[in-house]
């Protein structure tokens, strides 16, 4: 849950920073993988340094699929609308209950599965869904969705691949592979320090928590927790700029809130039985 409140800054600090969205993704990449990188030090020390070494197939496929996910999601904006990738993107924890069903045999719960369609419902209230997308663009959100199913088994299959290095080689590749269409060093001593907290707030703090979390739960439930990024977005943009979201926002938050919190509860009063 804590990755999805870290991913939902992104719009507050979007609104905060006047640069291109290339130059954003440079220096939040980068500042996210410091980041990273100097809790995996305080935490494991010396040790740190040999996960890098240790990453193998699972861990390098596992930040190319978010680094990939990242430039995809941009990409996907510019060739349709934001409310087609986000109401695309809430199909995720079906994506992520077939592959895991299919790589992990793990079947998801109906309650999942009624939470999983009911948080869709809520997206698709919150943003509509109009006709003014474009194929292409809705190709790509396609492929980001299926690249972040694919992050949330990998983590779960592999539960000893070092998840912080995975994580800092994942937000620098992101940073890297955006610096070509960048202006990264057109930017000033405000911007750098807003790009800083961005990037360890947003990326460091969110990509890490997931990475972790991943491990711990069945892929649907990953997905499903994320889903929570969906409502928790405006909320912050409503706190910080006043910006009052529409009755087809606040309608459709409730409905995802409410179908998180009820699979959460009654998956909790399974495990005490």
């Amino acid at each position: 849950m804590g990755s999805a409140v870290a991913w939902s800054m992104a719009g507050f600090f979007t609104r905060l920073i006047h640069l291109d969205t290339w130059t954003m993704l440079v220096w939040r990449g980068l500042f996210g993988a410091l980041g990273i990188a100097a809790v995996a030090l305080t935490i494991e020390g010396r040790d740190a340094c040999r996960d890098f070494l240790r990453l193998g197939r699972a861990g390098c496929l596992y930040a190319v699929l978010s680094a990939g996910g990242m430039v995809l999601f941009i990409a996907s904006l510019r060739h349709t609308t934001v409310a087609h990738v986000a109401v695309i993107y809430a199909t995720v924890p079906f994506f992520a209950a077939a592959l895991g069903w299919i790589v992990l045999r793990d079947i998801p719960s109906r309650s999942a599965v009624v939470a999983s369609i009911a948080a869709l419902i809520g997206v698709i209230v919150m943003v509509g869904l109009g006709h003014d997308g474009g194929l292409s663009g809705d190709m790509l959100a396609l492929g980001m969705t299926a690249g972040m199913a694919g992050m949330m088994v990998l983590a779960r299959r592999f539960g000893d691949m070092p998840a912080l290095a995975a994580a800092a080689l994942s937000a620098l590749l992101s940073g890297l592979v955006c610096w070509p269409f960048a202006q990264p060093l057109a930017l000033n001593g405000a911007d750098l320090f807003l790009l800083a907290l961005f990037g360890l707030v947003n990326s460091a703090t969110g990509l890490a928590l997931f990475t972790l979390g991943a491990r711990l739960l069945p892929p649907v439930e990953t997905a499903l927790i994320g889903a929570l990024d969906a409502p928790l977005a405006p909320l912050w943009v409503w706190l910080a700029f006043a910006e009052v979201p529409s009755s087809g926002t606040i309608l459709g938050g409730l409905i995802v809130f409410c179908a998180v919190a009820a699979h959460l509860g009654l998956a909790a009063r399974r495990t005490s039985r």
